[in-house]
């Protein structure tokens, strides 16, 4: 092929557009193999249902219009279980350690999306840091499927036992939510041993790769101290599920845990404010929940999880640098500083910007589910309840949580089109998408004028 077509294309290519076509082709290619026969538990997938499907297992969100144990046959069932794998760790990061391992060399877009992906400053030890990733993750997903296992086995044959305690490992660590069981966790809603495994697997996945290559650092003496990123991803992850847990219980005490004993209120409370912000696993039925809970799952889905883990949301991070810029507005100051040490004012502008992107985007899905709803155009009181259930549902989808009221399997074609872009858009990320289409740096600078804000 002549090299002056080849090189036009290869700058248009840029990072975040290759990052973004990994993800879209992988879909695609989930999608088709989903609707074989040979995946299909019974009746084959239609192609919406085939690329929904796909799309919430390759984005690591758990939503789903079938039922994976029943709908999906043990060959589908794997698939979903390879989506959410290299989904949550990344098609480039798969190819960057297979074409290390073949000796080849690896260019430096692909160094750049993983350095963007994973890691918040640029590392010489990136390689390193690559085949760490793969080792805490196999470690990691080993141990959560030995000791699931060692529960699973007094409910199932041996053989069928290490299958789910694989599966519901390897969702649990990519923050997918995807489960073999009708009712995800509910059947489990009081074994401590599953719901702490469980919940072991979540924060792990969802703290970050850097966070746990750094602890693990830390732990062998070979760094002295943690970084800035890792010291506000694991103090905000413990607040939000001190905070959760104990308005959870607070809210449900008269509800879904009326009339139980201390420690499962407890436990049920701990586990729903840890899944909430990252997984769909959910030990209770989330359309019995009060208004003032719903409101809670909510803010915890938004937030999401840690940047360059395996969550989605705004981030931890961006959601505690919102904060500390309110906070430092409010007492005069024009930087904003944490751990005596001062965020960058790109930093925090990129902050704002995804916050307000995020909020944009679920807005105009919301929008689209009701107006699309059948009964649109009615005042009722079920068409009332329709609202929070999509809104719901929305910022689920958004923040790649997987949390459903049980409208999934309900939404149109259409809907369930829109909830599919509104998951790739979550995973992404919308500043990420934006700067896909527009990376090219404006050369034109004008003068300034100040406006009124506030």
């Amino acid at each position: 092929m002549d090299k002056r077509l080849i090189l036009p294309v290869s700058r248009h290519l840029t990072p975040a557009r290759i990052f973004i076509l990994s993800f879209a082709s992988f879909i695609l290619l989930a999608t088709a193999f989903l609707c074989l026969p040979a995946a299909a538990g019974g009746r084959p997938l239609s192609f919406i249902d085939a690329l929904f499907t796909a799309t919430s297992g390759v984005c690591v969100t758990g939503l789903t219009v079938i039922d994976i144990g029943r709908d999906l046959s043990p060959l589908g069932q794997a698939a979903t279980m390879v989506m959410f794998q290299i989904g949550g760790l990344g098609i480039i990061t798969f190819s960057v350690l297979l074409f290390s391992i073949m000796g080849r060399g690896i260019s430096f877009k692909d160094q750049e999306i993983i350095q963007s992906t994973f890691f918040h400053t640029p590392r010489r030890d990136f390689m390193k840091l690559i085949r760490a990733i793969f080792s805490i993750t196999f470690v990691v997903e080993a141990m959560g499927t030995g000791l699931l296992f060692i529960r699973f086995c007094r409910d199932f044959p041996p053989g069928k036992a290490l299958y789910y305690a694989a599966y519901h490992a390897i969702s649990a660590f990519n923050n997918c939510g995807y489960s073999l069981f009708s009712s995800s966790l509910v059947g489990y809603r009081n074994d401590g041993w599953v719901n702490f495994v469980i919940m072991a697997l979540l924060i792990t996945g969802g703290i970050g790769f850097i966070v746990q290559y750094e602890l693990i650092a830390k732990w062998r003496g070979r760094i002295r101290c943690l970084s800035l990123h890792s010291k506000i991803v694991l103090r905000a992850t413990l607040l939000l599920v001190l905070a959760g847990t104990a308005l959870f219980f607070l809210f449900e005490a008269g509800n879904v845990l009326k009339n139980g004993a201390l420690p499962s209120s407890l436990l049920t409370s701990v586990f729903q404010s840890v899944t909430a912000r990252t997984c769909g696993f959910n030990t209770v039925d989330i359309g019995l929940l009060t208004n003032s809970t719903l409101l809670l799952l909510l803010l915890l889905m938004f937030i999401g999880a840690a940047p360059g883990s395996t969550g989605g949301g705004v981030k931890v991070t961006s959601f505690s640098l919102m904060m500390l810029i309110i906070w430092n507005k409010i007492k005069g100051r024009e930087e904003v500083s944490v751990f005596h040490r001062t965020i960058p004012k790109e930093i925090l502008t990129r902050t704002v910007a995804i916050l307000v992107a995020a909020v944009l985007i679920i807005f105009i899905v919301v929008s689209f589910l009701l107006f699309t709803h059948p009964g649109n155009g009615e005042t009722t009181g079920d068409s009332r309840h329709y609202f929070i259930v999509y809104l719901f549902e929305t910022v689920s989808a958004f923040g790649t949580v997987g949390l459903s009221m049980g409208i999934t399997p309900e939404l149109s074609p259409i809907q369930k089109i829109a909830v599919t872009i509104l998951m790739f858009v979550g995973r992404i990320g919308p500043i990420t998408l934006a700067y896909s289409w527009y990376s090219r740096k404006r050369g034109l600078a004008y003068a300034e004028e100040s406006v009124m804000v506030g």
